[in-house]
């Protein structure tokens, strides 16, 4: 008798998503859901970031792919869908806390630059501005204080700056395989 097959890892199913939901539209900009996701991973990498940093900007993202609110319906409606939250639940399955928590709290970032730094807006793109009028806009002097002394904040501000960057038509980047070994060095479930 033969065990049964447990299905694809996390690993798999991550590349799926790259593959298949990753290629439609980023949410009014010009590249892809996917080819965003592995520029910002790109870019820690170049940034020289630990492998969990590298992990979390790749994965920023996946939220836009779960949920009863999906990213077009953030841009169409107005509706938030809260995707870092649900994404770093997603990941919670198989990543610790040192990948899922910048996930989870890389919209409060760009919340938080906007009041922190006050150059920050105006590196947002057209599509940023309007998710961060939807995700509730800059942030308060207060809640600016309480954001800085959350576990992971100093990270999450790290995957915000690469996610933001991240929106080049152009741009070159590894594979999403290029990233396996990393991602399956992270996993703390499988």
């Amino acid at each position: 008798m033969t065990a049964p097959d447990p299905g694809p890892g996390p690993v798999d199913l991550l590349a799926a998503l790259f593959e298949g939901e990753g290629g439609s539209e980023y949410l009014g900009e010009a590249v892809t859901q996917a080819g965003h996701m592995l520029q910002a991973a790109a870019l820690a990498g170049a940034a020289g970031a630990p492998a969990h940093l590298v992990a979390a900007a790749l994965l920023h993202d996946v939220g836009h792919f779960h949920g009863t609110v999906t990213g077009r319906d953030l841009m169409e409606g107005g509706l938030d869908n809260r995707h870092s939250h649900t994404g770093a639940e997603w990941l919670a399955q198989w990543f610790g806390p040192e990948v899922t928590e910048p996930v989870r709290l890389h919209v409060a970032a760009k919340r938080y630059l906007c009041t922190a730094e006050p150059g920050y807006f105006g590196l947002l793109s057209e599509a940023s501005v309007h998710t961060l009028r939807v995700q509730g806009g800059p942030m308060t002097e207060a809640q600016a204080r309480a954001f800085e002394a959350l576990p992971g904040a100093a990270e999450a501000v790290a995957v915000r700056r690469w996610d933001e960057r991240a929106k080049d038509p152009d741009a070159r980047v590894p594979h999403f395989d290029s990233y396996r070994p990393l991602l399956e060095g992270l996993l703390v479930r499988a």
